[in-house]
């Protein structure tokens, strides 16, 4: 159970690693596409914004990263704990105010990961 913990975290931080490519990076090529119900004459006076959120994206990445580094056993499930209830928090309130999809692309993964961790 520790190793399917383990692989949802770092699926998890795969995901966001992409988000913060994908907003800082691809905003107004690729993130076109992804995007698809964002009007289209929005994507270049938002690049920066999307930069921003993509930033923040990155930085969950970065902690799930860390929790998978962490020897100690306490500090490791406390620190997966932390950085997966903020995704499962911002994918909640991205289906809430955004787009519902988010909540089985982004919290769902994270719930599961969440759950691994609390049973292995």
């Amino acid at each position: 159970m520790k190793l399917l913990a383990e692989i949802l975290i770092g699926v998890v931080a795969i995901e966001h690693i992409y988000i913060l490519w994908l907003e800082m990076f691809a905003w107004t090529t690729r993130g076109r596409k992804t995007f698809r119900s964002f009007p289209p004459d929005l994507f270049e006076p938002t690049k920066s914004l999307a930069a921003n959120q993509g930033l923040y994206n990155g930085f969950l990445a970065a902690g799930l990263i860390w929790s998978l580094l962490i020897e100690d056993s306490a500090w490791r499930i406390n620190v997966a704990y932390f950085f997966l209830g903020c995704v499962i928090v911002a994918g909640i309130f991205g289906a809430l105010t955004a787009q519902r999809s988010i909540f089985f692309v982004q919290a769902l993964p994270a719930i599961l990961a969440l759950l691994a961790v609390f049973f292995a």
